[in-house]
């Protein structure tokens, strides 16, 4: 019986390690199927690539030029690797630290000959035994406009081989990409910021006096309404002259609105009828300052103003999936719609200027599919829609 036993149990074990030896198999053949050594390069590449991408995208810093230095390195394969801004080394990464002088007027002269220089053991004199450097690729970086805006040197522990200068150059016209992107998101901050200054500029004189004349009617015959008329002015001139973020929530511009419309009632009294139908789930949905007040102002002042007896003004905010569609609509005089059109401000009286600020903003934010649309026809009123993202990487509000 023992011996019964004694074979079954040799059996067992036998069999226990063929399984496990077949399950080794599958998971190597599955490993091999899943990523090749040429896949796994690939994707190693790509991911250092893509962790040295995100600092360089906030500019040329210091700090950032700290996070992306050993990326970088890595992309080269160079034992030691810097980065210079033209006047100091911003980071530095590996071995070779100790020439950071004679690497950062190495760069200066690359960046005004904006030319890669390739240096050897003899520009490096060193009296350390135990110095590894024996050459260096040094390649500015290019900015948007072509201009160099900072170098990167690659060091070597031989004379550098042609495939360490390759590497260099391509890992600097990379970088000096990533660079170039920052500078024009920059850019582009800078332009939103000065169009919504602009949009402020246009919007805010006629609307000040108007609320000022109406609010001055009722300081005799009605104190407290003027008074509550003033508050109401303080708040929306407070959001409207903001200097804080592009961007804001659907709740916040409607509470501006809200003001602005208690105002314009006190001017047009029972002759302006308000109608608004928010779903509440869009309230907090992130969009572009001042991108919905303009159209709520264009609805009264040239659609309303003008047409005789009462007027309605409609403000929706539709949930519709992954996007919140806003319209503003009014039964005003409308306009004939070959003569107005989004792509051009130049008009003989000003008007639609806040239109076609808004439209621009829009589409740089959210694509060209995000724009504006405008439907409108003489004595038809005027219909404006936008769709808005409930969200989108770029909006912070």
């Amino acid at each position: 019986m023992a011996g019964q036993i004694g074979s079954v149990l040799a059996v067992l074990a036998v069999l226990a390690a063929l399984a496990a030896a077949v399950v080794a198999v599958l998971r190597l053949r599955a490993r091999r199927g899943i990523a090749t050594t040429m896949q796994r390069a690939t994707y190693d590449v790509l991911h250092t690539a893509s962790l040295a991408a995100e600092p360089l995208r906030a500019g040329l810093t210091p700090a950032t030029a700290a996070k992306a230095v050993r990326h970088l390195r890595t992309l080269v394969g160079a034992v030691g690797l810097s980065l210079d801004d033209g006047e100091k080394c911003l980071a530095y990464d590996g071995r070779g630290g100790h020439h950071s002088e004679q690497l950062t007027a190495a760069a200066q002269r690359a960046l005004t000959g904006r030319r890669s220089i390739v240096l050897t053991a003899s520009d490096l004199p060193c009296d350390r035994v135990d110095c590894v450097v024996r050459g260096a690729v040094v390649a500015p970086l290019s900015g948007p406009d072509g201009a160099a805006v900072g170098a990167l040197v690659a060091v070597a522990d031989d004379h550098p081989a042609p495939g360490l200068v390759q590497a260099t150059l391509e890992a600097a016209r990379w970088a000096g990409s990533q660079v170039a992107l920052a500078e024009l998101e920059s850019s582009r901050e800078r332009l939103a910021r000065a169009e919504v200054r602009a949009l402020r500029a246009q919007i805010s004189p006629h609307f000040i006096y108007n609320a000022l004349t109406a609010i001055a009617s009722f300081i005799r015959t009605d104190p407290e309404r003027a008074r509550e008329l003033i508050l109401e002015f303080a708040e929306f001139t407070r959001y409207s002259f903001r200097t804080h973020g592009e961007f804001t929530t659907l709740a916040e511009e409607l509470r501006s609105i809200d003001r602005y419309l208690t105002i314009e009632r006190a001017r047009f009294g029972d002759r302006l009828q308000v109608r608004l139908l928010i779903a509440p789930e869009v309230l907090p949905v992130g969009l572009p300052f001042l991108c919905l007040q303009p159209l709520v102002e264009n609805a009264v002042r040239h659609g309303l103003s003008r047409k005789p007896g009462v007027g309605m003004v409609s403000i929706e905010a539709r949930d519709a999936g992954a996007e919140c569609h806003i319209t503003v609509e009014d039964d005003g005089v409308g306009m004939d719609p070959s003569v107005f059109g989004l792509e051009s401000s130049d008009n003989d009286d000003g008007q639609h200027v806040g239109l076609v600020n808004v439209d621009e903003r829009l589409r740089s934010v959210f694509g060209d599919h995000h724009g504006l649309v405008v439907e409108t026809a003489p004595g038809a009123g005027t219909k404006v829609s936008m769709r808005v993202p409930k969200f989108h990487p770029q909006v912070r509000a």
